[in-house]
């Protein structure tokens, strides 16, 4: 069984930054790929941003590209997910994400379908 627990939400005026972190607990954590989903109000999940077990491919939405970063850590069973210039937009529960299989080609990230949540933490963006 895999544990995610994220950490890092708050509120922050518009221009700002936060820092989220996941960190996940189980048998061969290391090797999943990791990922950032959020859910705004009245929204459907959408997809952040997501990381290869190696680090070696990262793959983006377009609404966030520039202004967010994802990165593991050292034992890579953390994930980070450093966000810059933050808009009203943003505000959402994030949710860090592992999958067993994903896919990174081509500049996409494909989900194998076969993966674990987080709870979420919420970021409130004031304009």
């Amino acid at each position: 069984q895999v544990q995610l627990v994220e950490s890092g939400g708050g509120l922050v005026q518009a221009g700002g930054s936060l820092r989220l972190s996941c960190v996940a607990s189980g048998r061969t954590v290391s090797s999943y790929a990791m990922g950032w989903f959020r859910q705004a109000p009245e929204k459907e999940r959408e997809f952040v941003a997501a990381i290869s077990w190696s680090g070696s491919s990262i793959v983006y939405a377009d609404s966030v590209k520039g202004r967010f970063t994802i990165s593991k850590g050292d034992a890579k069973n953390t994930v980070y997910l450093q966000m810059n210039s933050l808009k009203p937009e943003d505000t959402a529960v994030y949710y860090c994400n592992a999958d067993v299989r994903a896919t990174f080609y081509s500049g996409s990230y494909y989900s194998s379908g076969m993966n674990y949540w987080g709870k979420g933490t919420l970021v409130t963006v004031s304009s």
